[in-house]
């Protein structure tokens, strides 16, 4: 993979693949999860752009923050972003980084350009009821007793409960789970339920004058398959439907997740940026 580094930057731990003078890609990982689930396409995606995974607040190597509200964590991005003296990034998120890359988009559209949305729940009415285990694991009464408890296999297994392809987990994956705690991972989870109880994605999506592409797994056991079909309303929006693909395409279909990402960048880079008039 074409690793270029990694830093610590306005709070977050930030890695860098690919040359700093391609075209950028920001990465933002879902619930709990950190910079490291995106590794299976990083590779591919570098090869093209300057690619940035972030560790959001509280996640992976990044330290907790006192608020996790989803326009806070979008502007925290935002900070980082200008420090880097980057605009029109092209941000792709996986579940809930999907709200955080549209909050970004609503807050800055100075900043954003094309959106890559994948596995991000539209509406709270698409939420199925979840595996026993995470219910386990994130519930109380046995959720703050197993979560300091939870061993590597644990972890595995409660990733492993939103795939329905057999998927190699990397170590980084699970180390940086670890690092979360269930005080902010359960306030992650509020705040991002908040977020799309106010205003669905598709609603807010379709105030953004930009090119949106959705991926969603056919067989998604976190998020009703036929929900992706919302973003249909969106003017702009292309809707991929992966078969036989859970929740995280990015570790059970890498290949084909990059391939539709890095066609989706060539497509929206023939389209020239829009400007907002002060």
């Amino acid at each position: 993979m074409g690793y270029y580094d990694a830093e610590y930057s306005h709070g977050m731990h930030v890695v860098h693949d690919g040359p700093r003078q391609a075209p950028p890609l920001l990465l933002i990982h879902g619930s709990g999860a950190s910079g490291a689930s995106w590794g299976p396409v990083a590779g591919a995606l570098a090869g093209h752009h300057h690619v940035i995974r972030v560790d959001l607040p509280g996640c992976g190597q990044s330290p907790p923050a006192p608020s996790y509200d989803v326009p806070e964590q979008a502007g925290r991005v935002a900070v980082l972003l200008d420090g880097l003296g980057l605009r029109h990034v092209t941000l792709a998120g996986h579940s809930s980084g999907g709200y955080v890359a549209t909050a970004l988009a609503e807050q800055r559209p100075d900043l954003v350009g094309p959106l890559a949305l994948i596995s991000t729940g539209p509406s709270l009415d698409a939420l199925l009821p979840q595996p026993f285990i995470l219910r386990a694991l994130l519930a109380p009464p046995l959720g703050p007793l197993l979560w300091p408890r939870r061993s590597d296999a644990m972890i595995r297994k409660g990733i492993s409960a939103t795939t329905v392809r057999p998927v190699d987990i990397p170590g980084d994956v699970v180390a940086d789970l670890r690092n979360i705690t269930y005080r902010a991972f359960r306030e992650v989870l509020r705040r991002n339920a908040e977020y799309v109880a106010e205003r669905s994605v598709p609603e807010r999506l379709a105030d953004l004058d930009v090119p949106v592409l959705v991926i969603f797994g056919a067989a998604d056991p976190r998020y009703e398959p036929s929900s992706a079909h919302q973003y249909d309303a969106v003017p702009n929006a292309r809707v991929e439907m992966l078969p036989g693909v859970g929740h995280v395409p990015i570790l059970e279909a890498p290949e084909t997740t990059s391939e539709l990402l890095l066609g989706f960048t060539a497509t929206a880079a023939d389209t020239p940026p829009v400007i907002p008039t002060e």
